[in-house]
């Protein structure tokens, strides 16, 4: 009956993963997600025979679920990355509670090196993704600095933990009591510094990639549990989270044309960046300024808009505000679409969800290899609190620290817009060629306050 249970978990898990692939299908998705996690939950209660421990075991998910629906319910949409990477840490943590608990109350079946090896990676992993989601929950909370902690021989001291950590393995391969308990805390130490470094050594134009790692790190020592545990349906959904976070991870890497060691081992500013190069339709140094009156003038006559959402557009809150200029537009016979640039916010899908919540209808929400080439055919291109994603300096600036990264070329649309709050950098710290051009025009402040303006504006002319 136990292996029936954990086989229906697993194929709910599949079915979850399938439907979160799609916006369509999200809902559905989450749904297959709740109903495994309840099966297996009920299959593994049902394994206990202590009446007290089943009581516990209850109790200690009721008050679980509560606050964790509290804290999705309360949750804003910008502090949703904070909350994942938060939720990782838990992961991580009580991986490592486990390996030690079991390692010190060992199951009768387990015993010698391949169960002390098993212990050992579980709490390896664990390890490193506890304390690199607590950095990576600090950084997008912005508690600690975003840029990337670049120490001296970085690259040498990861290297010489991991070595470090190898050796203890193989100590506690062979030992039992004080001796393997030791050595399992050494390593628990230095696997929680190299989590730190190695989350700390990444810069802020990283993090959408830093999240689905640690969801991937998430995935993997859940599997390592598994084994320990001798647990099949453990092994089963963590290789799935675990290889789908790396997929996704390796997805992004290649969207932004970087190699995933790269982002791990490096992140964006790992040098300093020289002044950009001026680009051949000349650049001024100078911006050119417009205001809610003029935007809504030219959306007046135009027929065809892309909106490019960025992170500013969820600190704002103005993805309503979005849709009903959208919706307004679209009445007018405006064709409007919005382009997503794969690291566009600080998670993965960050701006599809912001955009969902809003009610946006999914097919005009498409991804940059399939609006790209579009935009000569867009009269005017919005740019809400976006920046290296259009940072044309990306295909034009060697010495940029982004130059390579695929980015969404706004700057060949007939007229471009962009929404920002200051003339501040993006998170990779570069300054952005767009900003000047001749077709472009800033438009400074809230950008809800400008989109509820031009909502008004639009109605008041209908």
């Amino acid at each position: 009956m136990e292996t029936l249970a954990y086989l229906i978990a697993a194929v709910l898990f599949i079915l979850s993963l399938r439907g979160l692939s799609s916006q369509e299908s999200a809902r559905q998705g989450n749904i297959f997600g709740v109903l495994g996690m309840l099966v297996a939950l009920v299959a593994t209660a049902t394994l206990l025979s202590d009446g007290w421990a089943f009581a516990v075991l209850g109790l200690v998910v009721l008050v679980a679920a509560v606050l964790g629906g509290t804290m999705a319910k309360r949750v804003a949409m910008t502090a949703m990355p904070e909350l994942v990477a938060l939720l990782h840490s838990f992961v991580g943590a009580a991986a490592v509670l486990v390996g030690f608990s079991t390692y010190l109350a060992p199951p009768p079946e387990a015993a010698g090196a391949v169960f002390r090896v098993e212990v050992f990676i579980d709490v390896f992993i664990g390890a490193i993704t506890f304390t690199g989601s607590i950095v990576a929950w600090l950084k997008l909370q912005g508690k600690v600095s975003g840029s990337p902690l670049l120490l001296p021989g970085r690259h040498l001291l990861n290297l010489g933990i991991v070595i470090g950590c190898v050796v203890l393995a193989v100590i506690f391969a062979g030992a039992e009591g004080a001796t393997g308990l030791w050595a399992l805390l050494v390593m628990s130490a230095l696997a929680s510094v190299l989590g730190v470094h190695l989350v700390a050594a990444i810069g802020g134009a990283d993090m959408p990639v830093v999240v689905s790692m640690l969801n991937s790190y998430s995935g993997w020592t859940a599997s390592a549990a598994g084994f320990m545990l001798s647990n099949d349906l453990l092994i089963i959904t963590g290789a799935l989270v675990g290889s789908s976070g790396a997929i996704l991870s390796y997805i992004m890497c290649k969207a932004m044309n970087r190699s995933i060691w790269n982002v791990i081992f490096g992140g964006f500013g790992t040098e300093p960046s020289k002044a950009p190069t001026p680009p051949a339709d000349g650049q001024q140094g100078t911006v050119t300024e417009t205001g809610v009156d003029d935007t809504v003038d030219r959306l007046r006559g135009a027929k065809d808009v892309i909106i490019v959402p960025g992170y500013g557009l969820a600190v704002a809150r103005a993805q309503h505000a979005v849709f009903e200029m959208t919706r307004m537009l679209r009445d007018r016979g405006c064709r409007v679409r919005f382009a997503i640039h794969p690291v566009a916010g600080r998670l993965p899908g960050h701006m599809n969800v912001l955009l969902a919540e809003a009610n946006v209808p999914y097919d005009i929400v498409l991804e940059m290899d399939e609006i790209n080439d579009d935009m000569p055919e867009a009269d005017i291109a919005l740019v809400i609190g976006a920046n290296d994603i259009v940072n044309p300096g990306a295909q034009t600036d060697q010495s940029s620290p982004i130059y390579g990264m695929p980015v969404l070329e706004v700057w060949k649309s007939e007229h471009t817009v962009v929404f920002k709050r200051s003339r501040r950098t993006g998170y990779a710290g570069v300054d952005n060629p767009l900003f000047y051009m001749g077709n472009t025009r800033m438009l400074f402040g809230d950008a809800r306050d400008s989109l509820d303006a031009m909502v008004t504006a639009l109605r008041t002319s209908a």
